[in-house]
């Protein structure tokens, strides 16, 4: 897609008030920053299926590397990532750890995800 495929104005003509009503609702740039860095979170499909796994059971690490057929190296290091974003949660047992989704949010965010993309 070219800058030539996007329908522009013909003429340069700035709604103000459109403009400053918008630029009073903006959110600050360290939020939008925030924002987006939790969205990069979901841009890698085996963390979104270790979020599917969660919506089903709380698990181990070793029940996760079996059931995504991983090692188990390779699901922490995607974990970490979901834990540093607080989208899941961890407690210990004894020797194992299991993780859970941190709250509905993430079930909700997904979901409208699946609604957008199956219009």
């Amino acid at each position: 897609m070219s800058i030539h495929d996007v329908e522009c104005c013909e003429q340069t003509h700035v709604h103000g008030e459109i403009v400053d009503a918008v630029n009073q609702m903006m959110p600050d740039e360290d939020e939008l920053y925030d924002l987006a860095e939790l969205f990069k979170v979901f841009g890698d499909s085996t963390r979104i299926r270790i979020l599917f796994v969660l919506f089903e059971a709380e698990v181990c690490v070793c029940d996760l590397a079996e059931i995504l057929h991983m090692t188990q190296s390779a699901v922490s290091h995607q974990l970490k990532i979901l834990k540093q974003s607080k989208l899941v949660s961890a407690r210990r047992d004894g020797k194992s750890v299991f993780y859970s989704l941190a709250d509905d949010h993430v079930r909700s965010i997904i979901a409208q995800g699946r609604e957008h993309i199956e219009e």
